[in-house]
């Protein structure tokens, strides 16, 4: 079957060549109804936009690629930066993962091409990546699975993070689940505190479900009540939403929970500056903890009791992957699944580790 052109979307659609151009270039100077026309009959056909004259030609651009929500957080960037004069410090969830990916594309003689924003949605992210690059690594939530499907006819793609949800692509997740069943069974088992408050995500974060999930299920483990949704629900994972959710819980009327889970790092290092805006202790009077492992978590005071996933091999996993569909497009699809680990600190009121 020959890759669908740039004809082939104009003669479907009944538009000219120059219009599905402007399409993909220039959209809004095309009325919306011919765009939805056009972009609709590309969907059907399979179509990518084609990249530089060199990927023309030789059908390879020598660039990966990687989408992903641009969640970038202000708040915690320039807190810790203050903290810390190292610029370490401030690495977020995906700043790993780039990190990653850019040392494995530098070893197998790739660059890598970052298409990261929120503004003009995942149509945007796809048409800035996908005809300028060899093949790309996404993101849960960042470009929806039909879009995925027409993609991957022509251009190999890894999904990170989340679940499995196009079944002959390359995936890669981390242990979401048991890493947070570990650390609440922690708080529980080895801390004694009963009056747990688990703060996640939107409904359809996978991965701050699949976190939830573990908090449910140690609670169970634990004969504690399982609650069917987390105690308050974070719109953006970030820190400032993290302080917010800290406030509605010191705010809600009865007892305070012992201990504040957060599905994320970002929220939990805001959390400990609402905290202690208010007086209020932690570990002391309140237990917080995290999840991923980014580096502000190790320099916040207390430092955080979070569960660490392997972020930036997460970015060199998805490169090696990419080339190894490059070199065979036909081997079966492989879905990893990364350990994690438990960081055990002061937040939660384990002794910081002895130094020597």
């Amino acid at each position: 079957m020959s890759t669908p052109t740039v004809y082939d979307v104009a003669e479907r659609s009944g538009v000219s060549i120059a219009t599905v151009s402007r399409v993909y270039r220039n959209p809004d100077s095309v009325r919306a109804q011919t765009r939805d026309r056009v972009l609709e009959a590309a969907r059907d056909l399979g179509y990518v936009p084609s990249g530089s004259a060199r990927g023309l030609a030789s059908r390879t651009t020598g660039v990966l690629g990687l989408c992903f929500p641009d969640y970038a957080d202000p708040d915690a960037e320039a807190d810790g930066a203050d903290a810390e004069d190292d610029d370490s410090a401030v690495m977020l969830y995906s700043d790993q993962i780039i990190r990653g990916m850019e040392r494995a594309a530098r070893r197998h003689g790739y660059a890598l091409l970052i298409a990261a924003s929120l503004e003009g949605g995942p149509q945007s992210l796809v048409e800035q990546v996908a005809g300028r690059v060899d093949g790309f690594a996404v993101l849960a939530r960042t470009v929806p699975t039909e879009d995925l499907e027409v993609i991957s006819r022509r251009l190999p793609v890894v999904m990170l993070a989340g679940p499995r949800e196009i079944d002959h692509l390359d995936h890669i997740e981390v242990a979401n689940a048991d890493g947070e069943r570990e650390l609440t069974r922690h708080l529980i088992e080895d801390h004694g505190l009963r009056r747990l408050a688990f703060v996640g995500g939107e409904a359809d974060s996978p991965d701050a479900e699949a976190r939830f999930a573990g908090f449910r299920a140690a609670c169970g483990d634990a004969g504690l009540p399982v609650p069917d949704e987390p105690a308050v629900r974070a719109p953006m994972m970030t820190a400032a939403e993290g302080e917010r959710a800290a406030a509605e819980l010191l705010g809600r009327a009865g007892e305070r929970p012992q201990a504040m889970l957060f599905a994320n790092d970002q929220m939990a290092v805001g959390a400990l500056h609402a905290l202690e805006r208010r007086g209020v202790r932690v570990p002391e009077d309140i237990a917080v903890t995290g999840f991923d492992g980014i580096p502000l978590s190790r320099i916040v005071r207390p430092a955080l009791t979070t569960v660490r996933q392997p972020m930036r091999r997460l970015g060199e996993e998805a490169v090696d992957l990419l080339v190894r569909r490059l070199r065979d497009r036909t081997r079966e699809p492989v879905s990893l699944m990364l350990p994690v680990s438990l960081a055990r600190r002061s937040s939660c009121g384990c002794p910081p580790p002895a130094r020597g």
